[in-house]
């Protein structure tokens, strides 16, 4: 099948699931527009705020996983549909569907930090750094203490040889999600042989 006809046959699936997806929207909007909830974001202020200051890696774990779920939910059933189909599509090495669904879901909601996030995670497993890198500044813009994209931003500075950015990186990453040892070890790693090179 020719890459016309393919973007066309995703255009053809996604329609229908889209409209079905909105009418559910405009429903659940007027459903819960009158209760008084916490807000998304206040609600991800109190996460950060406990990950910033637990110490145990495991329970800070937790609580970014909290934090990836809040990610996860735009508010949107149409982009939230868009999202799985584009994850589902990766899983399934169709990046070109893939790319397509994440396009549709920025177009469609241009705010929604996990969209840009996700594309730009698709773009750097496909070796596109620099798209990765722009989707990744576009996330840190709207979510500048967005752990994963500070990551990801690490990994294509280090893979570049600018090791002095990647070690920024991680620091950022370290003042928002300071139990993770992983980002712990990379940041030794880079600081050891900035030092290393130093003398």
């Amino acid at each position: 099948m020719s890459p016309y006809l393919l973007s066309l046959a995703v255009v053809l699936l996604v329609s229908p699931g889209v409209a079905m997806a909105q009418q559910a929207d405009n429903a659940s909007t007027s459903a819960t527009s009158s209760a008084e909830l916490p807000t998304q974001k206040q609600h991800l202020d109190t996460l950060f705020s406990e990950l910033k200051h637990t110490g145990d890696a495991d329970k800070a774990k937790e609580v970014a996983d909290r934090i990836r779920l809040e990610w996860q939910d735009s508010g949107s059933a149409s982009v939230n549909l868009l999202m799985q189909w584009a994850a589902k599509a990766s899983e399934s090495n169709k990046q070109t569907i893939a790319l397509d669904l994440y396009d549709q879901a920025i177009a469609l909601a241009p705010d929604y930090v996990e969209g840009w996030n996700q594309r730009a995670t698709l773009h750097y497993l496909m070796g596109n750094y620099r798209k990765s890198m722009s989707d990744i500044n576009h996330v840190l813009m709207l979510e500048p203490r967005h752990f994963g994209a500070l990551a990801g931003m690490a990994a294509i500075l280090t893979s570049s040889g600018k090791d002095e950015l990647a070690l920024r990186a991680w620091e950022q990453f370290l003042a928002v999600y300071p139990a993770d040892r992983k980002a712990q070890e990379q940041f030794g790693e880079i600081e050891e042989k900035l030092a290393g090179n130093r003398t």
